[in-house]
């Protein structure tokens, strides 16, 4: 089996294996919160509904009516500030969920948005992050060359680790900024910036969305987005050097099994030339002094040696393998000697009863 089916095989377990560990983990650490927060809000809820004497329906539509209440907390979210915000979610594909295009007309435009702006985002962020890797390759070259380092040359590890590291910092620093803005503790601003950036985009936790942010801070609007397209950058870039690593070794082992193939061709041919050359020289068959005066019913530029080939090759293919060559005995092995096969019928059809009597002759001497 190639390595590519293998390897192929091989993530396609691995995949699921790691989608059944996960779900085993999430279900240990989830499921039984999950039991007590439906508990906790059904004791809540009966308790409005007998403390303020509604019914059950009133209740689920006051419930209802609080839940799309929500995203207005952060003020109109279809100006130019939130539409922008909205706009940036859908094309990076981190999609939130905190707000979504109510009309018909803007569903439909939504769709046909997110057609064109999802792959043209995906080519400028490879772009860019294609050249923050060049750039980040001229810059460690030179840092090598001051430091002292014999061996200048920027290894594609020395850009993995780099890009780590510029992971790393955009996030700690992130987490910290959101910490500030947003009032969130620690672990919880650090979950939002890897769901973000990620563009996994769960919505629990969405920036500009308290104390309506969209209109009354500017600058902290500009912040959000500046960081989202930045931080999707450089994560792009470390993520463009494993994609690229993994095709680079898939292209290798593709090269290999060819290179391989075609040795193998290589030396199955020089086998069979060998053997049959062998056989010729066994017989002592000169095969030069046939007469070239020959009749044939099958017009063609055929040799003048087609009455020794039946008496030298020692197998029952002849009649059957017309593109099998052989090569002259004693002779430089190359396309100028070699010797077409040709049906049986064709060779005796080809010659005088006087030249296959000679041939048969010379071979029992």
């Amino acid at each position: 089996m190639k390595k590519q089916n293998v390897r192929t095989l091989s993530l396609i377990v691995c995949e699921f294996t790691y989608l059944l560990i996960g779900a085993a983990v999430f279900d240990a650490l989830e499921s039984e919160k999950e039991e007590e927060e439906k508990q906790t809000h059904m004791l809540k809820r009966q308790g409005y509904i007998e403390k303020y004497n509604i019914s059950t329906a009133d209740y689920e539509d006051f419930s209802l009516t609080i839940i799309k209440l929500v995203p207005h907390t952060a003020g109109v979210q279809w100006k130019f500030a939130g539409s922008f915000y909205f706009a940036v979610t859908v094309i990076t594909t981190i999609g939130y969920g905190h707000t979504a295009p109510l009309t018909i007309a803007g569903k439909l435009f939504c769709m046909c948005y997110a057609l064109i702006g999802i792959p043209l985002s995906l080519v400028m962020f490879q772009s860019i992050g294609e050249r923050l890797n060049v750039f980040t390759a001229y810059g460690l070259k030179h840092i090598k060359k001051c430091v002292g380092f014999r061996n200048t040359e920027v290894s594609h590890t020395n850009l993995v680790v780099v890009g780590a590291f510029n992971v790393t910092v955009i996030t700690v620093a992130g987490a910290f900024a959101f910490v500030k803005f947003e009032g969130w503790e620690f672990i919880n601003s650090l979950y939002y910036i890897f769901i973000t950036l990620t563009t996994i985009g769960f919505g629990d936790y969405v920036a500009l969305q308290e104390h309506n942010s969209l209109q009354e801070r500017p600058e902290y609007v500009a912040f959000c987005l500046m960081y989202i397209l930045v931080g999707l950058t450089v994560v792009g870039a470390s993520l463009n050097l494993l994609v690229l690593r993994l095709l680079t070794l898939n292209t290798e082992d593709e090269r290999r099994e060819q290179q391989a193939q075609r040795e193998a061709e290589l030396e199955r041919a020089r086998q069979f030339t060998e053997f049959h050359g062998n056989s010729i020289e066994a017989h002592h068959i000169d095969i030069t002094d046939i007469s070239t005066q020959y009749h044939n019913p099958h017009p063609g530029p055929y040799p003048d040696f087609k009455s020794a080939i039946s008496s030298v090759c020692p197998c029952s293919c002849l009649g059957r393998r017309k593109n099998c060559t052989y090569s002259k005995a004693g002779a430089p092995k190359y396309p100028g000697n070699s010797l077409p096969l040709q049906p049986i019928n064709d060779i005796y059809n080809g010659f005088s009863d006087e030249q296959i009597g000679r041939a048969s002759c010379r071979e029992r001497v």
